[in-house]
């Protein structure tokens, strides 16, 4: 395991829904904020059929919302929404189009991304809005002219390359994930919101002995771009 690089100053994470960066990615952006690196956020949907009883055109704005607090919570200012169907997102020239156009925008030295297999582990599938877009994302970088093309692009999932300590950004990164109050008392209306959150920054950042033992975030590292 690799330590995450450290050379760069703008990262563009695409996502596929607001809660993807909070369940893996929040506590190295709160760690990267802090340093004073920029992070972007971009989701192809709004979430809108994420919020079980709850009318899509209330779920989205309602979504958008705790993205957004979610985010500055780890100090990300610049969030924007897509406007891809939510449960049917497809890896679309459209979709592909709109990633493209999103890094020629930021420029970023880095892009995050979501994991494209089809399980997480045995018996846990991936969604298949997720495995859509991270094919989407992977196919327009690969698209780029070379010198547009960002330095490195990671996913964050299972088989990881590299990792970032996060041992003082637990907390924050609970708090992020909290902040998707409405969605979060859906999904499991038994267990309080924050135990949740709790429950799975401490699984995503579990140590490992390849790393020192220390709670992480880990990345994948797919592209890189020849210097």
């Amino acid at each position: 395991m690799k330590p995450f690089p450290t050379d760069w100053q703008t990262a563009l994470a695409l996502v596929a829904h607001p809660d993807d960066p909070e369940y893996g990615m929040a506590s190295a952006v709160a760690r990267w904020t802090g340093e004073g690196r920029r992070v972007v956020y971009a989701l192809a949907s709004s979430g809108e059929a994420g919020v079980e009883g709850m009318a899509p055109d209330i779920a989205g704005p309602v979504r958008e919302a705790e993205q957004r607090t979610s985010a500055r919570i780890v100090g990300v200012d610049e969030v924007e929404f897509w406007g891809f169907p939510d449960s049917n997102i497809r890896n679309t020239p459209d979709l592909r189009a709109r990633i493209r156009d999103t890094i020629l925008r930021v420029a970023p030295d880095i892009v995050l991304s979501l994991f494209g297999g089809p399980e997480w582990a045995p018996g846990q599938p991936n969604q298949r809005d997720h495995m859509e877009f991270s094919a989407a994302v992977l196919e327009a970088y690969d698209a780029l002219a070379p010198d547009d093309r960002p330095r490195l692009l990671f996913e964050n999932g299972p088989h990881a390359t590299h990792g970032v300590d996060v041992t003082d950004q637990i907390e924050v990164a609970v708090r992020s994930l909290t902040a998707h109050e409405q969605y979060l008392s859906v999904l499991d209306p038994d267990t309080p919101v924050a135990e949740q959150a709790r429950e799975q920054i401490e699984m995503v950042t579990a140590p490992r002995d390849d790393f020192a033992g220390v709670r992480a975030a880990f990345f994948e590292q797919k592209r890189s771009r020849a210097r």
